[in-house]
């Protein structure tokens, strides 16, 4: 009250004096600066900001350890991610410590007591010196005299590679341990696991285990890393290699994001567990895109079946020996596997018929480790002639974008996978050439004699009863006639007759395929058909070999899907698809008329559909116009009847897993048939879901809980339901938008929805035309029910016929689709398949991706 009524004017002025002061350093205090000078300290409590505001350096805590370290995280998120640690050996024990700028010009955290627990150490360092924080979340230490940094953070990294960072590689300095993991998720302090790049023939990603390798990625081929088949769908292929200045054969290997915005790190976790993570503002969260070693593949880590072993990813990581090899210990797989015959070249051999050395080819491998380049001189040398001009080459490969490969040393960390990777030439004796396994001179012997045998007992038996046989009917006698071939009666079963059918009893895997519902045809029978698989009957390419048409006898047109002798994946979509298709009838199915197995050649042959398929018309320019909304909204129909037949009302109950455009085939009609069953699951009376670690589908068209846990159900079918429902609609692939903002077709089609303009995602060429505006939205509306990320929420197909075919069933609101944030970091992939009239075109929808491991 006093100095209200000015008794006390003095005071009044200090106060007044001192509100100044604090008013023009308040702004001081609430922005915070991304570097110091020297002179200046940065105690616990405060932080730097790099001037874009993405990190931010200070004191920390990890977990729920007291200790103090100095870090650099991920700014203003919930759960930061630490990307570099200063003093990760010597921590601070309280708040006390300091990070400063040293007298000698040098970085320094100092404890409570001003001792320095860390330096950066670097020399011929300007005692004028600062430090800046950059938005890369690089450190860098600068002086005036120059504009390059004296020291930076990224020449000394911790646990986390950074996009921007750059990671040197000489093959004649051999590995660089880059990083090296925390000891335990609560202490920074170096652990067990290093990750970096061995450059020996091209660099490769690897992980060790102290001195031992744990895990490698397989060499880089300017493309992507070999020995990961499913990379340009995880890595987004960032990943380039630069020559250094100094000319001296070393390199960088750096990695590029799409997307500077986007907060991403690769990082060897304290388990020995290299992932790559995304944050995803949507979920609030980090999201993995991959990690590696595989946690659900054995035949990821290193050498799991030994040396000369051979660990297969598709068969539960199993182990085998190749051909040439048996195993050296039946207690242990570790030891691996032997030769069971020395090579000529080792033996020293003159003799000339003790044959040539040869090369059994193992493909869709993982090469081995410790390969080396040669440079393959002349078309008189090939990279076979190489390996075989060498004593010690034991395998080579010829891989795109390195060259001839060869290794001269037992062969190690060899797998196989289901699809991708090369195909390896492993050199064995000419003994073994032959087969997987050497029989011996006595065996072939005695079968010889036993044999001989037989036929002598036969033809007596035959000689002694020849009276009684005389009073038998003609016919059940035939063919025991010596010297007359059976033959059969090409009315009563004309898929079966001497001319047209294969094995009378074809199996695949030693189980019989055909029967009545399913005949078997001969190879000359399908190849004449087709005019010898000719490039004018060439239909296309399926996700596992070349469609061909054909005329045959007694069927009129087909289509022949012809497995390609190279794929290592078709073999069980093969034996799926005869298992499944012959089996079901439906006006909206594909139906699959015979099959022939003869020997290496495997096909499938379908009806004829002389419009091929949906995405022919939908998605070129100048054929849109030709799907008027009737014709769309017919087709449709069709494909969520024939879905909801295989969901419920055919005998089997069954999962498609591989919905998509291209798999939608079109009769003269129009009428859409659902095929491509190699993907497909079949469910029992009772099962709703199940999960798989073995991922098959279509990126674009999976299901949020398919494509990231591997869980999939009837509701994963809906989901690539609606995906597909929205492109009829729209006229555009799902992936057309992953460049813009909208990431997806069905984050577009959401925000349209939102904002009450879903008219705008009707396809112009069908637009002006469609008098049915109702039954239009309707669709989009029915389409984003499909979509939603809870397989809970989305709706049966028998719901969804309801809604299709119902103008007054009552529709529930859509959620928004919150994954869509994220599949542009999923679902790209590279192909080089041939599109039907198009080849050049390249499309992310027609690739059928598998072995992506459920998470």
């Amino acid at each position: 009250m006093e100095i209200i009524t000015g008794k006390n004017p003095g005071s009044v002025f200090e106060i007044f004096s001192v509100f100044l002061i604090v008013s023009c350093y308040v702004p001081l205090l609430c922005s915070a600066s991304s570097s110091i000078t020297q002179g200046q300290t940065l105690k616990d409590g405060e932080t730097l900001i790099s001037d874009g505001q993405t990190f931010e350096l200070g004191f920390f805590s990890p977990g729920n350890s007291s200790y103090r370290y100095v870090g650099i995280w991920y700014y203003n998120l919930s759960d930061p991610a630490i990307v570099w640690v200063a003093n990760r050996e010597s921590p601070v024990s309280d708040k006390a410590g300091v990070f400063t700028i040293g007298s000698d010009g040098n970085l320094v955290v100092l404890d409570g007591n001003s001792t320095e627990v860390w330096s950066s150490n670097a020399s011929s360092v300007s005692k004028n010196s600062s430090a800046v924080l950059r938005d890369s979340g690089n450190l860098v230490l600068l002086t005036n005299e120059t504009t390059m940094p004296h020291w930076e953070s990224f020449d000394f990294p911790t646990d986390t590679f950074l996009p921007g960072m750059r990671v040197e590689v000489n093959a004649k300095e051999g590995e660089n341990r880059a990083f090296r993991s925390w000891k335990s998720a609560n202490d920074p302090a170096p652990g067990d696991y290093f990750s970096g790049v061995d450059a020996r023939a091209a660099p490769q990603l690897m992980v060790w285990n102290g001195s031992e390798r744990r895990w490698r990625s397989g060499h880089w081929n300017k493309l992507i890393f070999i020995g990961l088949p499913e990379m340009p769908t995880q890595y987004s292929a960032g990943f380039s290699l630069t020559d250094k200045a100094d000319q001296n054969g070393s390199y960088y290997l750096s990695y590029t994001q799409w997307n500077v915005s986007d907060k991403l790190r690769f990082r060897i976790g304290w388990d020995g567990y290299e992932e790559q993570n995304i944050w995803v503002d949507d979920l609030n969260q980090w999201a993995t895109l991959m990690s590696q070693p595989n946690k659900s593949s054995g035949c990821e880590l290193y050498n799991k079946c030994g040396n000369f072993g051979l660990c297969s990813a598709s068969d539960d990581a199993s182990c085998d020996c190749m051909q040439g090899f048996d195993r050296k210990n039946w207690g242990d797989w570790s030891d691996g596997c032997e030769r069971r015959t020395p090579l000529k070249c080792q033996r020293n051999s003159t003799d000339a018929e003790d044959g040539e050395d040869g090369f059994v080819a193992v493909k869709c491998t993982k090469v081995p480790d410790f390969a080396d380049l040669v440079v393959v001189t002349g078309p008189q040398i090939s990279c076979e002639q190489s390996c075989l001009n060498n004593c010690s080459c034991t395998a080579y490969a010829d891989v795109t974008g390195l060259g001839c490969m060869i290794w001269t040393t037992e062969l190690v960390d060899l797998q196989q996978f289901s699809e991708g990777g090369n195909t390896l030439y492993i050199r064995v004796a000419h003994a073994d050439l032959g087969g997987s396994k050497k029989l011996s001179v006595l065996m072939i012997s005695l079968i010889t004699v036993a044999v001989a045998i037989f036929v002598a007992i036969f033809i007596f038996l035959v000689w002694r009863f020849k009276a009684k046989l005389k009073v038998l009917p003609a016919t059940s006698i035939s063919w025991l006639r010596i010297g007359e071939t059976p033959t059969y009666d090409d009315g009563k079963s004309k898929e079966f007759s001497t001319e047209m059918s294969g094995s009378l009893d074809p199996t695949v895997d030693g189980k019989q395929v055909n029967g009545p519902d399913l005949p078997s045809y001969s190879f000359n029978s399908v190849a004449a058909a087709t005019d010898h698989f000719s490039l004018k009957n060439k239909l296309g390419n399926g996700g596992f070999g070349t469609v061909y048409k054909g005329i045959l006898p007694g069927l009129g047109e087909i289509a022949v899907k012809r497995l390609s002798e190279v794929s290592c994946q078709g073999l069980e979509e093969f034996k799926n698809e005869i298992n499944l298709i012959a089996k079901l009838q439906h006006r909206n199915l594909v139906r699959l008329l015979g099959c022939c197995i003869e020997g290496e050649e495997k096909m499938l042959l379908y009806e004829y559909m002389p419009n091929k398929s949906l995405d022919f018309f939908l998605f070129d320019p100048t054929k849109q116009a030709l799907l008027n909304w009737r014709k769309r909204f017919m087709i449709i129909e069709g494909i969520a009847r024939g879905l909801l037949y295989l969901h419920r009302d055919s005998r089997l109950r069954i999962i498609h897993r591989d919905l998509k455009a291209s798999n939608i085939l079109l009769d003269e009609d129009m009428v859409p048939k659902i095929s491509d069953f190699g993907m497909a699951r079949i469910f029992g009376g009772n099962q709703n879901e199940a999960n798989t670690m073995r991922v098959v589908g279509t990126y674009g068209y999976m299901a949020p809980e398919y494509a990231m846990e591997g869980l999939f159900s009837v509701k994963s079918d809906v989901y690539s339901f609606g995906v597909l429902l929205l492109e009829i609609v729209s006229g555009r692939r799902n992936t057309s938008l992953r460049t813009s903002e909208h990431l997806s077709l069905i984050g577009y089609a959401w925000n349209l929805w939102n904002a009450n303009t879903a008219e705008d995602l009707i396809d112009p060429s069908i637009a002006e035309t469609c008098n049915n505006r109702s039954e239009l939205l309707r669709c989009i509306h029915v389409g984003l029910l499909c979509v939603q990320d809870s397989a809970d929420s989305r709706p049966t197909m028998s719901a969804v016929v309801l809604m299709l075919e119902s103008e007054t069933a009552n529709l529930p609101l859509p959620r928004e689709p919150v994954f869509t944030s994220i599949k542009r970091y999923v679902d790209t992939t590279f192909s080089t398949e041939e599109e039907e009239e198009t080849p050049e075109v390249v499309s992310v929808n027609h690739v059928t991706i598998t072995v992506v491991d459920g998470r």
